[in-house]
């Protein structure tokens, strides 16, 4: 795929509400892209956003992907997709047989079969040298970082446990904002599909496969929605490692989203993408066997070796700071030729273990892992337990 003369990325925006304004703030602030389209069916949409964007780019305007690629199919090089999560499966396919690199934003799809669908796509895409991927920024950020290094490097030891908790809130009218809002059919879940899927991918990133999934949810705090607004789970792993997963929007007025990892060699806290904690040692010391508590957070010193220049900000208030760090990451891979950090397979991974705990839910059993990838319960339709 050739790159203008300018050598920039052109870039085409579909879907153009609150996300796709996210998105927009950190293609601007990006040297190597240039906003080319901005496509969305909605024309109120599409010129809120050109205003929110005047002076800063010229996009040309589009209500759908094949009119975009109609026009001059050869003006796009990445088409980033802010759609309803709905709709992520026929964007992703449609972009990818034209031969179009894609970023997805998360999740990758609310149904797993469909996100089978644009894996499998994304794999042959990528035997032509067209990207795929799909945003999981939270393992950009520094905090992250640190710790999947210490993870890959045995630094922690054996992982024996961790704890992964989303205590956020959100009031009865943000479901009540949008028709889709709240259900299976578009938002493929609740809180721990729509605001917990960032920190399952942390929880598997740094702890690996999933065999075993039991768990529950509830809708406590809100009414007339069809999902969960409370989640909790008990996942094992290949390792032999436990976690306690949690996913709430029902924590008035919000707490944090925290990731505890805990090993035999160290342990290691993430709490609000911050290392609140950090210790590891090769050799315990006595104090450590008897289980006397030190002065043992190394966070800081540990955390120094990841610095947050790597990313670009103008303003962290208009956007999260983690879109931006994978967006280099997008960048170097489509100039390099290189695979992205984050591959379709990894999300599809977090996809499964969410779909996992709501059929543990609703069946009341615990679910093996590896049946839900092999598609053993695709007809089973999930409900809040």
């Amino acid at each position: 795929m050739s790159l203008p003369a300018n050598g920039k990325i052109r870039v085409a925006l579909v879907g153009c509400g609150s996300i796709g304004r996210t998105h927009t703030a950190v293609i601007l602030e990006q040297p190597e892209l240039e906003l080319a389209a901005l496509i969305d069916p909605v024309p109120a949409a599409r010129e809120a956003l050109l205003e929110f964007i005047a002076g800063r780019a010229k996009p040309e305007a589009y209500d759908s992907i094949a009119a975009a690629l109609a026009a001059d199919r050869e003006a796009i090089d990445l088409f980033v997709l802010a759609t309803p999560s709905g709709l992520h499966i026929s964007g992703a396919l449609e972009v990818l047989n034209a031969g179009k690199h894609v970023v997805i934003e998360k999740p990758l799809d609310v149904d797993l079969t469909q996100a089978q669908q644009i894996e499998a796509a994304a794999r042959q895409a990528a035997d032509k040298g067209v990207l795929a991927t799909v945003i999981s920024q939270h393992r950009f950020d520094p905090a992250s970082q640190a710790v999947a290094q210490a993870v890959e490097q045995g630094e922690l030891g054996r992982l024996t446990s961790a704890i992964a908790s989303v205590s956020w809130w959100r009031s009865q009218s943000y479901y009540d904002s949008g028709d889709w809002r709240g259900t299976w059919a578009m938002d493929g879940g609740g809180a721990l599909m729509n605001q917990g899927v960032h920190t399952v991918d942390l929880l598997l990133w740094f702890l690996g496969k999933p065999v075993q999934v039991t768990g529950h949810t509830g809708l406590l705090a809100h009414q007339d929605i069809e999902v969960e607004d409370t989640a909790a789970a008990v996942i094992s792993f290949e390792s032999g490692a436990l976690a306690v997963l949690h996913a709430t929007t029902a924590a008035y007025p919000g707490l944090s989203a925290a990731v505890q990892v805990m090993g035999s060699h160290g342990s290691a806290r993430i709490d609000t993408d911050q290392l609140a904690y950090f210790h590891a040692t090769a050799e315990q010391s006595e104090d450590a066997r008897m289980g006397v508590q030190g002065d043992w957070n190394l966070a800081d010193e540990r955390i120094a070796g990841f610095p947050a220049e790597a990313a670009q900000v103008a303003d962290p208030t208009v956007y999260p700071v983690g879109h931006s760090r994978q967006y280099r990451d997008v960048i170097r891979a489509i100039t390099q030729g290189a695979p992205p950090a984050v591959t379709v397979s990894d999300a599809v991974n977090a996809l499964a273990c969410v779909r996992a705990v709501y059929l543990s839910a609703t069946l009341g059993k615990t679910i093996n892992f590896d049946d839900v990838l092999a598609g053993k319960y695709n007809d089973i339709e999930v409900r809040v337990s």
